[in-house]
């Protein structure tokens, strides 16, 4: 017969087995932590290393060299000979003016010219003649005098005469009208059978070459003096380089680097800016003037930055930036630095950091002060899920 004590006993065991159990798994290896408690993070190892910073700054494309074209004398026009929008040369010939005016002008001269020479040539005889009898009292000192001053102005009427001969050359040329300029030339004001005048204020037409083009930017007065400050103190040097990169409205960069090419004097009451001016090349034409575009400058150099991956910092409930770092002892334990920029996809840091910490980039979700972690390379493999052991 079966005692009725017997399942107490069986119950008593099972629970002093349970018990052992657990007391078992939860054992303290010498270290003082649970075994398999050591969460898995990704780390990177940080290096100083010159870092240039950079700054965006917007602005408006122009031509590298812009020629309105007007006429330099006046008259009818008889043709044009470019075609709107084509390319042309420096000294081809645009508009043909009414010549005819000018033609008959250079004729006048040219006869002005050659009446002066036969006044000079017969002045010239008497004054030879003249100096010679002076020698003998044949004619008077006074007429001899009177003689050499008549050839001298007869000479000088001659040189004023071939002045007007080559003004009315320079002027017959001037009714062709050419391009100062090589480049693509824009549309025509005026058509064949218009007047057009000397100096008016309304071009003919216009010719840009855009074969470099320019990149006038603005940068804040008050950005510039604290980098001026900044290189002064010794925190950051001047780049070596004066390269910009110019990145399109759509966001593509321009595949040719341009370079500064100077920083103006003054501040622009009105924005507080002062104008900074790129040329770059254009070799395709696929930059035209007056586009929006920006400029990706560089502005400095820090001589021993740190880089760091956004994902590792974040931010103390005053705003401080902080990291996570893996000590000797692999164990996690939290840095306060100094992050004020981003370069890239990372943050520049100037404090807090040295070369060779090992910085938790991946895991910090499950990671805690001074708690064990098993730190492999970021992005080796991925880390555990929080509250799931690490594997062995």
């Amino acid at each position: 017969m079966r005692s009725p004590l017997l399942p107490l006993k069986l119950a008593a065991t099972a629970v002093l087995a349970l018990s052992l159990g657990l007391t078992a798994c939860g054992k303290k290896p010498e270290g003082g932590m649970p075994q398999g408690m050591a969460a898995e993070v990704g780390v990177v190892t940080v290096q100083t290393e010159p870092v240039n910073l950079t700054t965006v700054l917007s602005g408006r494309t122009s031509a590298y060299l812009v020629s309105d074209v007007r006429p330099q004398v006046s008259g009818i026009v008889k043709q044009r000979l470019f075609t709107e929008g084509g390319f042309v040369q420096q000294g081809q010939s645009l508009y043909q003016i009414d010549a005819a005016p000018f033609q008959a002008a250079v004729a006048s001269a040219q006869a002005q010219v050659s009446q002066t020479k036969a006044a000079v040539t017969s002045a010239r005889l008497r004054a030879q003649r003249y100096a010679e009898l002076v020698k003998t009292n044949a004619v008077s000192k006074q007429e001899n005098d009177d003689a050499q001053a008549a050839l001298q102005q007869a000479e000088a009427q001659q040189e004023a005469a071939e002045a007007a001969l080559q003004t009315a050359r320079i002027n017959l040329d001037y009714t062709r009208v050419t391009a100062p300029i090589s480049g693509r030339i824009g549309k025509s004001s005026v058509t064949p059978g218009a007047l057009v005048t000397a100096a008016q204020p309304t071009e003919l037409t216009k010719i840009q070459n855009t074969s470099q083009i320019y990149l006038d930017i603005n940068q804040s007065a008050t950005d510039l003096m604290n980098l001026k400050r900044a290189s002064a103190s010794g925190e950051i040097s001047q780049p070596g380089t004066a390269e910009v990169e110019l990145i399109l409205e759509d966001g593509t960069v321009h595949p040719v680097k341009g370079r500064l090419q100077f920083s103006d004097v003054s501040v622009d009451e009105a924005t507080g800016t002062v104008t900074l001016r790129a040329l770059f090349p254009n070799p395709d034409g696929t930059l035209l003037p007056g586009m929006y575009a920006k400029a990706r400058v560089v502005s400095g150099v820090v001589g021993n930055g740190i880089l760091v991956p956004q994902p590792a910092v974040t931010r103390d409930p005053k705003g401080n930036a902080m990291v996570m770092v893996v000590g000797k002892d692999n164990k996690a334990q939290p840095r306060p630095i100094k992050a004020t920029q981003t370069v890239g996809d990372k943050w520049l840091v100037t404090e807090g950091l040295q070369s060779g910490d090992r910085v938790i980039v991946e895991g910090l979700q499950k990671v805690m002060p001074d708690a064990p972690v098993k730190p492999v390379p970021a992005g080796s493999k991925a880390p555990a899920p929080a509250g799931a052991p690490a594997q062995k």
